[in-house]
């Protein structure tokens, strides 16, 4: 078998720069021009698992790979790198995924019913019961003595590596940062859970998992699938944004997760978890 590092996505900028130009004709101070608007690229995706009905996924071409092994994970499919057999691009074929899988993971595939599309914008929709998937290790407190000061700084880093973000405003974006704040890794995508799946992804094929000692930024709200994928990655602290829903709140604190919401300017609401902030408790 190959050594998992072979499927490994570049980190850092995506292979596909997301961005498509278009002419459009603009108004503004009681005047009209035509001008090129940069659009974020959104296209269908294929991942085709060995013996088992394709999926589709809306997505922002990059990190094609990363995307396909993340979303798997997510939905408790794949544990380990060495539970992938191949993964790689369809020859000739930018928009298709071909994957085989080990046969322990093979036999979780099964037992998951799912529609064959699935939106960009969503993680449990397209299944006929929701059953969310459960980790099967929780080793989460490897951060502690967090400082307000490294959470507060998180945006700006976030905004100031975001390429595609900056020149089409339509893309969200997931941060992997360490617990001084640095920023360790970075995906975008039309989709929030795209944006999440790549970055598990990435994680899960360079074996760095679970990812206890990083802290997750998310461009917009936390929503509950959002937390379950990073309960899944063994995230510690969740930051976002925007607001989290009730059930987001519900799963942080039932997993002793850090959820931290709002996170914009001077401020920030710690919604679970306050005891890995330095002063909340």
């Amino acid at each position: 078998m190959p050594h998992p590092s072979r499927f490994t996505d570049t980190v850092g900028p995506q292979a596909h720069d997301g961005r498509l130009d278009t002419p459009i004709t603009a108004f503004e101070n009681g005047a009209w021009r035509a001008v090129d608007d940069a659009l974020a690229v959104e296209r269908a995706l294929e991942i085709h698992v060995a013996g088992a009905a394709p999926l589709i996924t809306m997505r922002t071409p990059g990190a094609d790979r990363a995307l396909a092994a993340g979303l798997l994970h997510s939905e408790g499919v794949i544990h380990a790198p060495e539970e992938i057999v191949y993964l790689e691009h369809s020859p000739g074929e930018a928009d298709v995924i071909r994957m085989m899988l080990k046969p322990e993971a093979r036999a979780r595939l099964d037992r998951i019913e799912r529609s064959t599309v699935a939106t960009s914008a969503c993680g449990v929709c397209g299944k006929p019961s929701f059953s969310p998937p459960r980790p099967e290790d929780r080793s989460i407190d490897r951060i502690a003595g967090l400082a307000p000061e490294v959470l507060l700084g998180l945006p700006d880093t976030l905004r100031g590596e975001q390429g595609v973000f900056s020149s089409t405003g339509g893309i969200h974006a997931a941060g992997l940062f360490d617990g001084q704040g640095r920023l360790i890794d970075l995906a975008e995508d039309v989709g929030r859970h795209n944006a999440l799946d790549k970055l598990i992804g990435r994680a899960l094929l360079a074996d760095r998992l679970p990812l206890s000692d990083h802290i997750l930024l998310l461009s917009g709200r936390a929503s509950y699938e959002l937390l379950q994928k990073s309960v899944m990655a063994g995230l510690a602290v969740v930051c976002a944004i925007s607001a989290p829903s009730s059930y987001a709140v519900a799963l942080a604190r039932e997993f002793d997760v850090t959820l931290v919401g709002f996170l914009r300017g001077h401020r920030f609401n710690i919604y679970s978890g306050g005891h890995r902030i330095a002063g909340a408790t």
